[in-house]
């Protein structure tokens, strides 16, 4: 691999921010293919992904990781075709009555990790908000977060507003937050429990390409 190549990998690892833009820029004014680049960017968060599940690094370790991912990407997005960067896409949120977002944003970050397209609703989102999002933007997969005991509740009632609107088959959903069980997702009819962000993007994506 191009030497710069294995450098955006380990500055990226390490949430070197302002390195890795520069090593983006540099690749690109030396030719190298974008998403050559991107796939460089995404091995790297793939590795701080691993660490995290393993435990060997924590949180503020993955948003420093997240951040210089972006700033790599930014520099990129003009010289991708979108299509052709992305695997699939994703709505994230997290459901009406609860303004917890930590969990929801660290998922947002290792689905753009996996080169998934995130659409992200934010915090307190309501069960018609969710469902007019999965209509519009036609997703793969709908991310659902509850951190509280008293609004976890309202992931069954998106599922079934899901059914409803006859758009339940058309959408892989999952379930998680500290309060989430994979008996409460088999309860509610939800397709998938991720113990944690990293399991969960795992899962979008093998559900992604397995559609």
């Amino acid at each position: 691999m191009n030497e710069i190549l294995i450098q955006l990998g380990e500055n990226l690892q390490k949430g070197r921010a302002k390195v890795v833009g520069e090593l983006v820029t540099q690749a690109l004014a030396d030719g190298i293919d974008a998403n050559e680049i991107l796939q460089s960017l995404l091995s790297g968060m793939d590795i701080v992904a691993e660490k995290f599940k393993n435990n060997e690094v924590y949180v503020p370790e993955v948003l420093i990781a997240a951040r210089a991912m972006n700033t790599g990407t930014q520099l990129l997005k003009p010289h991708l075709d979108n299509a052709a960067s992305t695997i699939g896409k994703a709505i994230v949120g997290t459901v009406k009555g609860d303004l917890h977002d930590i969990g929801k944003n660290l998922v947002r970050m290792m689905f753009e990790g996996k080169g998934i397209e995130v659409i992200d609703l934010g915090t307190n989102v309501s069960a018609e908000a969710f469902v007019d999002a999965v209509r519009e933007h036609k997703p793969q997969v709908l991310a659902l977060s509850a951190l509280l005991t008293t609004t976890m509740g309202e992931m069954a009632t998106i599922v079934q507003a899901l059914k409803t609107a006859e758009l339940r088959d058309e959408v892989f959903v999952m379930v998680g937050g500290a309060p989430v069980t994979e008996h409460f997702c088999q309860e509610i009819g939800a397709d998938a429990y991720a113990a944690d962000a990293a399991n969960a993007a795992d899962m979008a994506k093998a559900a992604i390409l397995g559609k």
